[in-house]
């Protein structure tokens, strides 16, 4: 596993880990509220590192990037956070996968950056909205319940919270030894950092039936965060999506990784083909 720091958006010092095949083609993966790179370890240790360059990064604020005091509700600054990634590590048409919060960062870079620079986005768990009606629509009312807490001040309020976090997400599906390492990467996300993020209020949907790289949708029909019409809802602006529906919950990444990789690799493969296709014709 090699690590870089990468200077992204206003300076702040993203923490990205590589693996994998430095010539195989690239997949950026970008986790969820108050995770770090380390959730994705059952795709980083698989074998996906045959045939991919494998690439994740700690957002903004998140396990050992920086955590700026201000600037989480700025659209540029992680749309920055991720160009600066793809552009310092030189990632040619990388597949961008984001879990949950992920999509919503995704969508900040499309909007400012566009499509050109990327293979196509997965979207796992994802969602594209916060602080409206329609954005609280999607997610459960469990997860609504927990979110006072979660951003709690309070350390031992807030640790209670993200423990239920991890139960909602992972259910049994992890040992005690790394609930224990998720709760700690979890609970050194600052509060105010979890309080920004769920502050944020906008609505990525308006660029949805704008994109045209290829998509893939993951969504757990027992997900226990985000209900299965977050996908829907995606799926119905992107028709050309393809949308994956296993019997897993928030994060089918851990609970069915062999199923979840495979077909993550089928779909940067095909996604490399449509690519190849569309220069061939372009050249023509």
């Amino acid at each position: 596993m090699t690590t870089h720091r990468v200077t992204g958006g206003g300076g702040t010092q993203l923490h990205v880990v590589e693996t994998g095949n430095p010539q195989g083609r690239p997949i950026l993966f970008i986790h969820g509220f108050s995770q770090c790179s380390r959730s994705w370890s059952r795709q980083l240790e698989s074998d996906l590192t045959n045939d991919h360059r494998l690439v994740a990064m700690d957002l903004r604020g998140h396990g050992q990037s920086d955590r700026p005091q201000d600037g989480y509700n700025d659209s540029k600054l992680w749309a920055d956070d991720v160009h600066a990634v793809v552009h310092s590590l030189q990632l040619q048409q990388p597949i961008l996968c984001g879990w949950s919060y992920g999509p919503l960062v995704i969508l900040d870079y499309v909007r400012h950056y566009g499509e050109g620079a990327i293979g196509g986005m997965h979207f796992v768990g994802g969602i594209s909205k916060l602080g409206s009606e329609a954005a609280l629509s999607v997610l459960t009312p469990e997860f609504l319940a927990a979110v006072p807490a979660l951003l709690s001040e309070d350390a031992g309020e807030s640790s209670s919270a993200l423990e239920s976090l991890l139960d909602l997400c992972f259910g049994q599906h992890a040992t005690d030894s790394e609930r224990q390492q998720m709760l700690d990467y979890n609970v050194s996300v600052p509060p105010r950092v979890r309080q920004a993020l769920f502050a944020r209020a906008f609505d990525n949907d308006d660029l949805l039936p704008t994109i045209r790289t290829p998509v893939l949708l993951t969504q757990g029909t027992a997900d226990e965060i985000v209900k299965p019409l977050a996908a829907e809802q995606h799926k119905a602006a992107m028709p050309h999506a393809e949308l994956h529906t296993p019997n897993a919950g928030h994060a089918p990444f851990w609970t069915h990784e062999a199923d979840f990789n495979q077909r993550l690799s089928a779909f940067a493969e095909k996604a490399a083909a449509s690519a190849s296709s569309v220069l061939s014709a372009a050249i023509r």
